[in-house]
């Protein structure tokens, strides 16, 4: 399994030339080394992020050995020691503002948001607007040195932020191990290096313990659906719920491709056959069950999938298994774990009983009673 893992960012006007010339020559060498940006950089921007990586060791998923990324960290960590002052941060989505209360740094803004609760830390600090769509007067009115912000609104924020005189941060919260790249590299920009190293023994301690529940396991095979009301996609382990499954240990059917999500036909799915089949939703998770159940109802073709003859099909919980990773894998890999291996008969009890197939209907999630808002639409980009 290999899994790709970044920090993104973007340097303003206020960098040395030399410091420039780093960030081309190591943007260079990313496409050099076949690295899929799926969110293209400006003038001046940066990437920092290393080529895909094993996953046979937690020092491995975690290292940061390319000499291009570490020389950017510490260009990154001169500017913010050469100041005068503590640098003003802006967060500009829950997740992001989450990392920063967890290595306690200030904040100059951060987001609005009625569907995630923001740190207590922050509760006075001024607001700029819904991750998906800052207030861009407000934002400069707040005179940021940085901007945090999540690496699959880049395409949208970037040349927003290179119109004011900052600079910028894309963090990856495409996986787990790219969240703890991203607090590994933020810890030393901003000098939160022991906050950094504890987060990451957090994370350490936990992961050693899940892998040893599934130690001489046969991995299963699994197809992941990603539903919007109406539709659904094919989420691949680059997506935060596949990441969240090779974690886990299962074999995504669709690995092997440089993109998060597929639009692939019931019957390539069928030639995949897969173990397993977990449905997610990307917003408004009552109406895409409903999808979900309709069409696992009406189209002929599902009824001759081993995963649904066997009772193998799940629908995850919304607030788990979003588009971005938070601090709450703990409890999305717990729920994976039996739908995954049910050993005991126990767990296969449970996973009967789980299936999205039994006869029984979910309860409703309250991320789904939060309503069909542009932000519930957008709030997996947290």
């Amino acid at each position: 399994m290999k899994i790709g893992m970044r920090i993104e960012m973007g340097i303003g006007m206020g960098m040395k030339a030399q410091i420039r010339n780093t960030i081309v020559l190591f943007i260079m060498m990313l496409f050099l080394n076949g690295c899929v940006n799926q969110h293209p950089e400006g003038e001046g921007g940066m990437r920092m992020a290393a080529a895909d990586i094993s996953t046979d060791t937690i020092e491995t998923m975690l290292e940061i050995t390319d000499p291009q990324e570490e020389a950017a960290v510490k260009a990154a960590k001169a500017m913010v020691q050469s100041m005068d002052r503590e640098p003003r941060i802006i967060a500009t989505s829950p997740a992001a503002a989450e990392i920063c209360n967890r290595l306690e740094l200030n904040l100059a803004g951060i987001c609005s948001s009625t569907a995630s609760a923001l740190p207590e830390r922050y509760q006075d600090v001024p607001t700029v607007g819904t991750a998906m769509s800052p207030d861009m007067e407000i934002v400069s009115s707040l005179n940021p040195d940085w901007i945090l912000s999540p690496a699959s609104l880049q395409t949208d924020l970037q040349p927003k932020y290179e119109e004011i005189d900052t600079q910028w941060a894309f963090l990856n919260l495409r996986s787990v191990q790219g969240m703890y790249r991203s607090i590994q590299e933020l810890g030393e920009i901003f000098g939160r290096e022991e906050q950094a190293m504890t987060l990451v023994d957090e994370f350490t301690e936990f992961y050693e313990e899940y892998q040893r529940k599934n130690e001489g396991q046969e991995s299963p095979k699994v197809l992941i659906l990603m539903g919007l009301p109406g539709s659904y996609i094919i989420a691949t382990e680059n997506s935060y719920v596949g990441n969240l499954v090779a974690l886990a240990g299962g074999e995504n059917v669709y690995a092997g491709s440089s993109q998060e999500f597929l639009t692939v036909n019931t019957e390539d799915m069928k030639a995949k056959e897969p173990d397993i089949i977990l449905r997610a939703a990307h917003a408004l998770p009552d109406q895409v069950a409903e999808m979900f159940q309709e069409d696992f109802k009406t189209n002929d073709i599902w009824k001759h999938f081993k995963a649904v003859e066997n009772g193998r099909v799940f629908d995850l919980t919304y607030e788990l298994f979003g588009m971005s990773a938070t601090f709450r894998y703990p409890e999305a890999l717990e729920e994976l774990q039996p739908l995954l291996y049910p050993a005991s008969g126990a767990a296969a009890q449970k996973t009967t009983e789980t299936s999205a197939l039994a006869p029984h209907v979910n309860e409703t999630s309250s991320a789904a009673k939060k309503g069909t808002t542009e932000e519930a639409a957008y709030e997996a980009e947290k």
